[in-house]
């Protein structure tokens, strides 16, 4: 089985006459590479314009001697935040034909493996491609299972807005995992009987294309687990916020419960009739009375707040 990484007449046409096997995978092809091939295969001319229009849903489209199959991997874009890869996937009983804008370190290093050792049966070749594609979600989770779970420690330590916008990016990210990978799933259970009826492919590798299904599975359910543990980050998120606003609002209740009494006591004093404060004729019986009313009257509030658990730190 060949590998081409490039749109190459002459190749194609040779292994064409000598009825080869052959994987085809371009990355970045131009409306004219895709013109070419479609003409050289005699694909349909819905074929072609699905091959030119990217960010589509995954599906699997059956023409026959021939299938179309949009199918996503994920990998690490270049700002370190996980992203998706669309790969348009051309099979039949003579080729594989794999698409894809950009760059995808999973199928080149499955060109190498394929170089360095016979592929087998032309449905193990296919196998291989679907299968590196949904293998290439399980990092991305791991790593997202790894920001999850820091972000849960760092949310008890000491919460932040920064959080809380980490929570929103990562639970709009694991929505579009899902909107992909849930479709993708019920098309592997599809696909398997698809390809495998498809003229020229051995049917001895359909527990293979099982396999793909059981990961995608996987896939789903973990994605799933991993959108309840952010909700439980935002839960975890708001609760601390909460109860740090509740201590906040505890003291400060403490704080205007003791200057109450006080307020009282010098507005009702600070009256101006006479015979409210005649008796008070010396600086003795000012502290005493004066001062010693106030100062007794927060001493009666400190007891009693001490008493009833409000001052303690889990109160």
């Amino acid at each position: 089985m060949q590998v081409l990484e490039a749109l190459d007449e002459s190749r194609l046409d040779e292994l064409t006459h000598q009825d080869e096997f052959f994987w085809l995978d371009i990355a970045g092809p131009t409306d004219e590479q895709i013109d070419a091939l479609a003409d050289r295969f005699g694909w349909h001319k819905l074929v072609r314009e699905d091959l030119k229009e990217f960010e589509q849903r995954p599906k699997i489209d059956n023409y026959g001697d021939y299938m179309l199959l949009v199918f996503y991997g994920a990998h690490f874009g270049a700002d370190g935040d996980p992203a998706l890869t669309e790969v348009h996937i051309i099979v039949s009983g003579s080729y594989i034909v794999t698409l894809r804008h950009k760059g995808c370190d999973e199928l080149e290093h499955l060109h190498a493996r394929f170089q360095q050792r016979p592929a087998g049966s032309e449905q193990f070749v296919v196998y291989r491609v679907l299968d590196t594609l949904t293998d290439s979600f399980f990092p991305v989770l791991e790593r997202l299972d790894e920001t999850i779970d820091q972000l849960e420690d760092d949310i008890v330590q000491h919460p932040t807005d920064e959080q809380l916008q980490r929570i929103f990016r990562t639970k709009r990210l694991l929505v579009t995992l899902r909107r992909v990978v849930t479709p993708q799933r019920d098309l592997a259970a599809r696909a398997i009987e698809d390809i495998k009826d498809l003229p020229g492919l051995d049917p001895d590798q359909t527990n293979y294309f099982r396999d793909i299904y059981d990961h995608l599975i996987r896939v789903s359910d973990t994605i799933d687990s991993y959108r309840d543990l952010v909700s439980g980050a935002m839960d975890a998120y708001l609760s601390t916020v909460s109860n740090r606003m509740n201590v906040v609002m505890k003291q400060l209740t403490i704080i205007a419960t003791i200057f109450l009494p006080l307020t009282f006591l010098t507005g009702f004093f600070g009256q101006n009739f006479g015979w409210l404060v005649k008796n008070i004729s010396s600086f003795w019986v000012f502290l005493v009375f004066g001062l010693g009313s106030l100062a007794v009257s927060c001493a009666i509030l400190l007891w009693y707040f001490r008493r009833a658990g409000f001052m303690s730190s889990d109160g």
